[in-house]
């Protein structure tokens, strides 16, 4: 049986899934989880349509605050309330696109970052911090009963919950980009002239593809905010659009599992530095230009261009 057989990687990634929590502490499971699925949103847009964003913190943030308040203010059920979030997100998304969709390149880049520290700005002035409580956030959100009858206060659900809604959403992107909407976009990616020329509204697609991702980046942010029961500024600053950028390119682009490597691997380094009271920004900036060097095309992007390339080999 081989090695890339579904029979064997599922299950093997099932018990990981469960085994996991009893081995290394939940609380950076969870984060690698939720930034993970937000790392993979990215890679949607950027390596399946080739289009860069700087300002996807804007729906990230957003995700986290909307879900925030629906749960503490409003007392809503905790999965139809990160399922509102979400939405939420991809209507920004929707705006966002009508304004920037048209440009291309860096002007895309730096339209979509404008925007998102316009979001930033609006969360600090009234009637927004309001809402939003300005720099102290919204704390102590109350994780509540998903369902009715999932309590979400005790740690190891609340990890089973996030792993689920993780995976479930990183195969519902991978479905998404196998299909006949992801092979027009890897097409656009490689050359959009080419795919106008086949008959394809590829800023269509590309919008699409925008918002489909700011929807999956609204649920990874208000996943978060259930989880650590927080939404801060920060979750909207362009460090965090950065971060996300860093991550998709540290795993790999254009892979499923690259950014989910990729965000594994950003918050185990920032975690152990941080205990060390050295600057996280500085180690993980050297870190990134070490593995960017030593491997060009991401950690697994890499390393699985190397096993495909053996594999030709040995069947030539």
């Amino acid at each position: 049986m081989k090695l890339t057989d579904r029979k064997v990687w599922v299950p093997v990634v099932v018990v990981a899934l469960i085994v996991a929590p009893h081995l290394v502490y939940s609380g950076f499971l969870m984060k690698a989880l939720c930034f993970a699925l937000f790392a993979c949103a990215f890679n949607l847009l950027l390596g399946y349509a080739g289009v860069m964003s700087f300002g996807h913190a804007a729906f990230y943030g957003s995700g986290a605050y909307l879900a925030a308040y629906l749960l503490k203010h409003q007392q809503i059920e905790p999965f139809t309330a990160i399922l509102i979030a979400a939405a939420g997100a991809a209507l920004l998304g929707i705006a966002f696109g009508l304004v920037a969709i048209r440009r291309v390149g860096i002007g895309f880049a730096m339209v979509t970052l404008a925007l998102a520290q316009l979001v930033y700005f609006l969360a600090l002035q009234p009637p927004l911090n309001q809402i939003t409580r300005g720099e102290d956030g919204l704390q102590d959100v109350p994780r509540g009963h998903m369902f009715g009858f999932i309590d979400l206060s005790n740690s190891l659900v609340m990890y089973y919950v996030t792993a689920v809604i993780t995976v479930g959403s990183i195969l519902a992107i991978k479905r998404i980009v196998s299909s006949p909407f992801g092979e027009v976009l890897l097409a656009i990616r490689e050359n959009e002239r080419r795919a106008s020329s086949l008959g394809f509204h590829t800023l269509r697609y590309k919008f699409l593809a925008f918002v489909i991702s700011a929807f999956f980046s609204g649920l990874a942010g208000a996943l978060k905010a259930l989880v650590f029961q927080f939404a801060v500024l920060p979750d909207l600053s362009w460090h965090t659009s950065g971060e996300v950028v860093l991550t998709t390119l540290l795993g790999g682009l254009g892979t499923i599992l690259g950014p989910v490597v990729g965000a594994f691997l950003l918050i185990m380094v920032e975690g152990y530095f941080a205990e060390l009271n050295v600057p996280v920004p500085v180690v993980i900036g050297f870190f990134f230009v070490l593995c960017v060097t030593l491997f060009r095309r991401g950690v697994y992007g890499e390393l699985r261009h190397r096993w495909l390339a053996k594999k030709q080999g040995e069947v030539r």
